[in-house]
């Protein structure tokens, strides 16, 4: 394969911990303006995540002119690549493995390889070390899955098989069910078409189903069910609760279906994508341009302001925005009922995430561990449930980790033989004071790692942290350092961002929220700026 060359620089920027030297440099200029005060026949779009350029492609390829306002110095949002520790060291600032971007029907439908990206897949999905130096795995291949399950009990790895394989036939089904815009009608009767009604019903009832329910169904073996758990804990609802089934589970066959890969070179090869093919389309896309108000006039949308006080004018808005943003960019403009709701959202748990520069590879007990792209570190069934329970109100001491080690399957992100890695972990919105637990919870952190992987601080060259206030400095959708676009207890998994028929519009002509608070939710598959988009058009 040719020699990709080297991101531009994306060093860190904003409130961080290091050590070792780091590197900074100045914010990139932001693009010419074109001039003052301009209208738009077009749409504005305000953020650049995946969402928002997802909905300004959709307006693009439907003849209108978009532009795209980005607060920050850079396009992406939460899909950011940097050198946030040492020079030559590539880390995703935020997201880093993206199976629900490899799913998206759509991005499936936009030449993004034309526009730099290539997904590189590790050699497993996901990997639960255990205590003894037994683990269990996740591969693309079910039959490897299979094997790794049956070592954990006779038995678990068939009948994980046995539930797996029929929704992975009608793989198509259900990725129309859970990657749609809202209603989700299409795809569950798809699904009732492949697997007939009682393969509607077994889908269907994961959704009010806990993660700990699903596994006591299909598992004798205690590492088995620990296996199961730890997709749960890529959402908020914890394994106890109910509708993390459907998390689990959906993003076990998402594992199979499709893989969990990342772009070569790091995350922000997606963004870059997404704004190249905007931009051959002739959509634009400014940085540095924070908006500071969606103008109204007679209930309808007329125009946005920017700090500094540019003007643009417009009948059409989509906002890639929390719902905590929107009240703040309309106002009073809103109906009094759609303000309520807003502020009803509810949002997901705090996140402290770290990245490290490490000398070489993490040395894992568990060699199969060390393919993984993705390491679930929660220990036993009972380790990870009391872990899980304690973080619902306090900061364990042996906390539930997702971690991430890209550089086993892309070395481009690091010199020589060195290696990335990073890890987050969740604890409550409240109640933390966080200037005195934060350094000490990145050292429980290592701790954690260190019982399944021991002299991996020795290996540690540099790092960087990324507490809840850090994260929402960084980047306003990230409120409270929520990194998964609010909660998805049972109440939020479906209405979202509150009950309505169609979720993305508002009662503010013309303007649109495209944003993970609404369905289907977070990750990086842009269905909801692409749903915002669709009704934009439909309007």
């Amino acid at each position: 394969m040719a020699h990709r060359p080297r991101l531009p620089d994306r060093r860190q920027r904003g409130p961080a911990r290091l050590l070792g030297p780091g590197r900074r440099r100045s914010p990139e200029p932001a693009a010419s303006a074109g001039g003052a005060d301009r209208p738009v026949t077009g749409a504005v779009i305000v953020g650049s995540g995946p969402n928002g350029l997802a909905a300004a492609i959709r307006l693009a390829e439907a003849g209108r002119d978009v532009l795209v306002l980005e607060a920050a110095d850079h396009a992406g949002g939460a899909v950011r690549t940097e050198e946030l520790t040492l020079p030559g060291f590539l880390h995703d600032t935020f997201s880093s493995v993206y199976p629900a971007a490899a799913a998206s029907p759509v991005f499936e439908r936009m030449p993004l390889g034309d526009h730099g990206l290539e997904w590189v897949h590790p050699v497993a999905c996901s990997a639960h070390p255990l205590p003894g130096g037994e683990a269990a795995i996740l591969y693309r291949d079910l039959e490897r899955t299979v094997q790794s399950l049956e070592r954990q009990h006779r038995g678990d790895g068939e009948h994980w098989k046995a539930f797996a394989a029929p929704f992975l036939g009608a793989f198509d089904a259900v990725r129309a069910t859970m990657l749609s815009g809202f209603p989700p009608i299409g795809g569950p009767l798809r699904l009732l078409g492949k697997t007939g009604p009682a393969g509607l019903l077994r889908f269907g009832r994961l959704v009010p189903e806990s993660a700990v329910g699903l596994a006591g169904r299909l598992f004798e073996g205690p590492g088995s069910r620990a296996w199961l758990y730890g997709a749960a804990m890529h959402g908020d609802t914890p394994p106890q609760g109910a509708g993390s089934a459907i998390a689990s589970a959906y993003l076990n066959l998402l594992g199979h279906a499709c893989g969990w890969p990342s772009p070569r070179g790091g995350a922000q090869w997606l963004t870059d994508a997404l704004v190249g093919y905007l931009r051959s389309l002739g959509g634009e896309v400014r940085t540095s341009a924070p908006v500071e108000r969606v103008l109204s006039s007679a209930g309808a949308v007329t125009g946005v302001t920017l700090a500094g006080g540019e003007q643009i004018a417009t009948g059409l808005v989509i906002a890639d925005v929390m719902p905590r943003e929107l009240l703040r960019l309309t106002g009073d403009d809103l109906a009094a009922w759609y303000r309520s709701g807003l502020k009803r959202f509810v949002y997901g748990p705090a996140t402290v995430k770290v990245d490290w520069a490490l000398e070489s590879q993490i040395p894992w007990i568990n060699d199969e561990v060390r393919g993984a792209g993705t390491v679930h570190v929660g220990g036993s069934e009972d380790e990870f449930l009391a872990a899980v329970a304690e973080a619902l109100a306090g900061l364990p001491q042996a906390p539930f980790l997702l971690l991430g080690q890209q550089t086993v399957a892309d070395p481009s992100r690091a010199p020589g033989d060195a290696h990335t890695a990073w890890a987050y972990t969740h604890a409550p919105s409240r109640g933390i004071d966080w200037s005195a637990e934060l350094d000490r919870h990145v050292e429980r952190m290592e701790a954690q790692v260190e019982r399944f992987a021991p002299g991996f601080r020795d290996r540690i060259l540099a790092r960087h942290v990324l507490g809840p206030a850090e994260l929402e400095a960084r980047n306003r959708n990230l409120v409270g350092g929520d990194v998964g676009g609010g909660s998805y207890k049972l109440r939020q998994v479906l209405f979202r961002p509150l009950p309505s028929w169609s979720p993305y519009r508002t009662p503010l002509t013309g303007l649109f929220i495209g944003s993970a608070a609404t369905f289907p939710g977070g990750a990086a598959h842009g269905v909801p700026g692409d749903s915002a988009a669709r009704a934009a058009l439909a309007a």
